[in-house]
């Protein structure tokens, strides 16, 4: 019996890719300081931010999904109101940094956060919450269901959205959107709704690139894009036409990936100059250091990771369908900001500010990734006990 009990809390899958990430975040971390572009003890500091994301990943298994549920609205309202504060707040305490007012910061050392990373997380909580509610009150589905349905998601999305963009940080607005949407499709909406809503956000983000692409004055004097961001749109789209400066960032993450060939240079051996190499461009340290066959495994870590959620989810549907909006919502989450950190560390993606979650240094990021995790912990758990009482 105690030992059943003890099985419902070890689920060594999840134990062995969180180690797995945590070695390689500490060895890339460590292979990226070796360029000294900083003197920051950048390991060290990842390592003490892990060591408080597992006490905090701990701390939520006490937390039962009822409560998680009925907190949902708070959390997010929270997160919408640090966004809101952080718009607002003076240079003193939230000064720009590489353009974007994205952190709360002051003189105290070791002290910055960026209030956006733990609104993502709130956000798929309280959004996992409205798709629940509205299918227990509509328990019969219409078209006047499924329009309140998306007009509720629009609504969650567009306020913390809004103030993110604002900062701006394109980026980490595109992942509110990504995330809406994947659980818009789950959400047993129409499919002829979801085409529709599908073909026309498609076309207007086609026609946004476009527009872009070939009125690149029209979008920053008229749509106040950023420069930077439009250099990034055209040097992804056509890197030949842009001159040095704007192909400097991609032309060095693709030396970077390359000069690891097939097995890497191994631990200490980090040679090109690339900028954000602890951040931004973990990846391509990572593929400098292990070559393509450490690239390979990461994604193949990231692949298994991301098909245990899926999994989870859908047996978490047969005793809390929340959750299991929930595991989809984090997968959402995962998987946008894996295949968009290393597809523009190889090209395939526009460069932009995205960091690689579990890998990347970064404080807000590890902690709120490990909150993540602590949830997605928990709800395995609370499978594995609903699954033991059905069969037992």
């Amino acid at each position: 019996m105690f030992k059943s009990r003890q099985s419902h809390y070890i689920h060594l899958d999840l134990i062995l890719i969180l180690l797995f990430f945590i070695v390689i975040s500490l060895l890339g971390i460590n292979n990226a300081q070796q360029l000294g572009q900083y003197p920051d003890n950048f390991v060290l500091k990842q390592l003490i931010f892990y060591s408080l994301g597992i006490g905090l990943a701990l701390v939520i298994q006490f937390i039962d999904l009822e409560q998680l549920y009925k907190s949902s609205f708070y959390l997010y309202l929270l997160g919408v109101l640090s966004l809101i504060v952080l718009h607002f707040s003076p240079v003193a305490i939230a000064k720009p940094v590489n353009g974007a007012k994205s952190w709360f910061n002051n003189k105290v050392p070791f002290i910055s956060i960026q209030p956006s990373e733990f609104a993502k997380i709130f956000f798929i909580l309280f959004l996992a919450y409205i798709i629940y509610r509205h299918q227990q009150k509509f328990t019969q589905q219409t078209l006047t269901s499924d329009l309140w349905l998306i007009a509720k998601i629009l609504i969650t999305t567009i306020v913390p959205a809004l103030f993110i963009f604002k900062q701006p940080d394109l980026g980490t607005t595109l992942v509110f959107v990504f995330i809406a949407g994947i659980l818009f499709i789950l959400s047993g909406v129409d499919w002829k709704l979801i085409a529709v809503i599908l073909v026309t956000g498609i076309s207007a983000v086609t026609a946004a690139v476009l527009l872009i692409v070939n009125f690149p004055d029209f979008s920053q004097e008229v749509l106040k894009i950023e420069p930077h961001q439009i250099n990034r749109v055209l040097t992804w789209f056509d890197p030949s036409s842009q001159d040095s400066d704007d192909r400097y960032h991609l032309e060095l993450s693709l030396l970077t990936v390359g000069s690891g060939q097939l097995s890497g240079k191994g631990m200490n051996s980090a040679q090109v100059q690339i900028p954000e190499a602890h951040t931004d461009f973990i990846f391509a340290i990572i593929g400098e250091s292990f070559g393509f066959i450490g690239a390979a495994i990461v994604i193949l870590v990231f692949f298994l990771f991301l098909y245990r959620l899926v999994t989870l989810g859908m047996k978490s549907a047969q005793f809390s369908p929340y959750a299991s909006y929930v595991c989809y919502g984090f997968m959402a989450l995962i998987l946008f900001h894996t295949f968009q950190n290393i597809g523009m560390t190889i090209g395939i993606m526009p460069i932009t500010g995205i960091p690689l979650l579990f890998i990347s240094y970064g404080g807000s990021t590890t902690l709120s990734t490990m909150m993540m995790y602590g949830i997605i912990y928990r709800i395995a758990t609370e499978q594995s006990k609903q699954e033991s009482f059905l069969f037992n």
